[in-house]
């Protein structure tokens, strides 16, 4: 399978930003913005809070996905403001684990984003992994090394369904929020890394899992990233917030 014929993912990060009313509002616009009949699977998440209203809102509308920023791993429990992936499985269909900030804000390490990971999946939801180095760790030549450590975690072991049910998003987290895209060759070869590891895990896996890009993705460098040879679309943050900036991304993403 190539990325031809990998059908592209375009998940717009909200993070902390939109009351409920501004995040219907947002979703309206993307809505109506959106190309009749995308290629790109659309997806949007959105923090908790608005989860079931934006899925009550989509009810008929099978251009656009919805998923959460994040889980916890157990199923119930005295876990004050935990939310966990049972509860998230009538509001959404994806749960994102090991986003940088869960990891490095709110101390997220590989074990954890596993737990995570294995609770959205056991809830019927799809995980999106974020992998990827900081600043210090990529000028210390320890960009692959971080990825075979995060990728490793998150997906060695599962079994094959499981695995198949995964998408990654290789963000470099000195990117992140920036303004500064990483060169297309370090995209290229971070993303590489990651297939061929993937691979390792299970033959076929390589070929069959998409891997998007994040990192300060913008409509005017989309084009550009998404043209790359197996970048599979995008995970935008801040341009997802503005619906013309994100439903150009995610035309360029099917072009």
């Amino acid at each position: 399978m190539t990325n031809s014929e990998r059908r592209p993912l375009v998940a717009g990060n909200w993070k902390m930003h939109t009351t409920v009313p501004e995040a219907l509002n947002l979703t309206t616009a993307i809505r109506q913005k959106l190309d009749p009949q995308p290629r790109a699977e659309v997806l949007l998440l959105a923090p908790f809070i608005s989860l079931w209203p934006i899925r009550q809102l989509l009810v008929n509308e099978p251009r656009i996905g919805v998923g959460a920023q994040d889980c916890y791993w157990k199923k119930s429990g005295a876990f004050t403001g935990q939310v966990s992936a049972e509860m998230l499985r009538d509001s959404c269909q994806y749960a994102l684990v090991g986003h940088s900030e869960r990891r490095h804000l709110f101390g997220d390490d590989d074990k954890i984003v596993r737990r995570k990971l294995e609770a959205a999946l056991a809830a019927g939801l799809r995980p999106l992994l974020a992998v990827g180095e900081t600043g210090e760790e990529r000028r210390a030549g320890r960009t692959d090394a971080v990825l075979t450590e995060q990728v490793r975690a998150g997906l060695e072991g599962l079994p094959e369904g499981d695995l198949l049910q995964c998408s990654v998003a290789y963000e470099p987290v000195w990117a992140i929020g920036s303004g500064e895209t990483a060169a297309s060759g370090d995209i290229s070869g971070a993303i590489g890394e990651i297939r061929s590891l993937l691979e390792q895990i299970r033959g076929g896996a390589g070929t069959a899992i998409r891997i998007v890009y994040g990192g300060s993705v913008s409509a005017d460098s989309a084009a550009e990233i998404l043209g790359l040879p197996d970048v599979d679309g995008a995970l935008v943050g801040g341009a997802s917030l503005d619906a013309d900036d994100f439903c150009a991304i995610v035309r360029a993403a099917g072009e």
